[in-house]
């Protein structure tokens, strides 16, 4: 990279990581209070109608935010096409999903959530209006700004959701804040963006966006559909109560993946469309960030699963503690988020969202294989056929990021040995302080974090792992203490 994109990278990463980690470390606290409050069953009744908003969801974005980032000539015409035509969708899919409620409540014979999806599906219409906003910020790789909106929009929105909670609105408290969240963080970026629109509109415009974009309209409604499709399947075949146990371990497991992964992708995906085409530069940059990426998050995954059982104890309490086996299985599923992730960034920079597409159709017929073979078993035998296709999607992602880059998966996994051979030592240390007779929880994790922590940093540092002497080298700078002690 030249030496200018290489520090508006380092600078983009670090305040996207404060982005997803401020924001989703807020909801995490948020979620624990309002965890201690609701029951699970007020939980799964959400997460019940999670896949029919994102949806709806996708459709408003169709594909056109990615490719206004992907595009590197974009015109004010063509953002304000796209604008005008979000709040469209957004009010017409907002709409069908009113008109269907009565169905959706019928299929999960739960009548509650007919007025819970007439109200939510007013989220459709507010993102509509914050979606171009949010492009040309990931465009301009400014995340900065991003994390002051979401920090405000998180705490406000939370107030409220806990503030309902606990004068005892139930489920709707979940319903508030979800709707003052989005509502804030709309109405924020309006306030410190200068960008509006003009009284233009080119269908022109559409058409040439839509030919790249539309390719990942339909990958992300794929995406999406099989993403949530557990949360179908639980929440028709078993209780409420069982759905909020697998959303809450489901959302344990995916907060430390998705925030590094999100964090990194969003640098990822503008910085690699710039030098998609210097295939060597590009090559160098997607070893970087898997080789970054998995630094972080297989040695937290593999610490949450080991820590699962006093983690849940200790911040939502014993009554979750059906979630424990859910959230130890779902870590494994985890631990492969990130790997597809950079691995798919890498098609869509390429301009290669037919790729991307046919991909998305063979991992979604395996996922479907999967929940059709492993259903009758129980959501345990479930989530075991999501790590199976899990390793099968890595494995057909490798193949064309490696066709692509000239970087076959067996280099990709020579890559990530370091960071998995030092995150599973430290797993095994862990593990075996669950066999000494500790007074409590509280204790048992404490020094389960801190000998992690202390024994993974070690091990990276005496055995030169690659990725860890670069962020070393990243985070020197702004850490002067550090200069002294590495």
């Amino acid at each position: 990279m030249t030496v200018s994109l290489k520090h508006k990278t380092i600078g983009a990463l670090f305040w996207s990581f404060f982005d997803r980690v401020g924001q989703n470390g807020m909801q995490f606290v948020i979620g624990i209070i309002l965890a201690r409050l609701l029951a699970p069953a007020e939980f799964g009744l959400i997460a019940m109608l999670t896949i029919f908003m994102a949806i709806a969801q996708s459709f408003i974005d169709s594909g056109f935010g990615s490719a206004l980032i992907q595009k590197q000539d974009a015109s004010h015409i063509d953002e304000c096409s796209i604008f005008y035509f979000n709040i469209l969708v957004g009010i017409v899919a907002a709409g069908m999903l009113c008109i269907a409620a009565p169905w959706v409540a019928e299929f999960y014979n739960a009548p509650i959530l007919v007025p819970l999806t007439r109200i939510l599906s007013l989220n459709l219409v507010i993102n509509a209006f914050g979606l171009i906003q949010t492009s040309l910020l990931t465009k301009h790789i400014d995340f900065k700004l991003q994390l002051k909106v979401s920090l405000l929009a998180t705490f406000f929105s939370g107030v409220i959701g806990i503030f309902m909670a606990y004068k005892g609105f139930g489920v709707w408290s979940l319903v508030a804040q979800s709707l003052s969240q989005n509502l804030f963080r709309t109405c924020l970026l309006w306030l410190v963006m200068s960008w509006r629109p003009s009284w233009t509109f080119s269908f022109k415009s559409l058409r040439n966006l839509f030919a790249f974009g539309s390719k990942l309209l339909f990958s992300g409604l794929l995406e999406i559909i099989f993403q949530n499709i557990y949360l179908v399947v639980i929440g028709k075949l078993f209780s409420p109560a069982d759905l909020g146990f697998y959303s809450r371990a489901k959302m344990f497991s995916q907060l430390p993946v998705q925030n590094l992964s999100s964090s990194i992708g969003r640098v990822a995906y503008p910085v690699f469309s710039t030098i998609q085409h210097e295939k060597q530069r590009l090559r160098e940059g997607v070893r970087k960030a898997l080789s970054m990426i998995t630094l972080l998050t297989f040695p937290l995954m593999i610490g949450l699963l080991v820590a699962a059982k006093p983690f849940v104890t200790i911040l939502i309490g014993e009554v979750w503690l059906p979630c424990v086996p859910y959230l130890q299985l779902l870590c494994i599923v985890g631990i492969f988020y990130p790997l597809h992730a950079i691995n798919l960034n890498v098609l869509n920079a390429q301009g290669r969202s037919d790729l991307f597409l046919k991909l998305q159709v063979i991992k979604k017929i395996n996922t479907a294989i999967a929940i059709f073979i492993t259903y009758r078993w129980g959501i345990s035998v479930m989530i075991i056929g999501q790590i199976v296709t899990s390793v099968i999607a890595y494995y057909l992602n490798c193949y064309f990021t490696g066709k692509l880059l000239d970087y076959p998966m067996h280099e990709q996994l020579q890559d990530l040995m370091p960071a998995l051979i030092t995150s599973s030592v430290m797993g095994i240390a862990i593990y075996a302080l669950t066999l000494v007779k500790l007074p409590n929880d509280y204790i048992l994790l404490f020094v389960q974090v801190i000998l992690g922590v202390t024994l993974y940093i070690c091990l990276c540092y005496f055995a030169r792992v690659r990725a860890f002497v670069e962020v070393i080298e990243i985070i020197k700078p702004r850490i002067p203490i550090w200069r002294r002690v590495l």
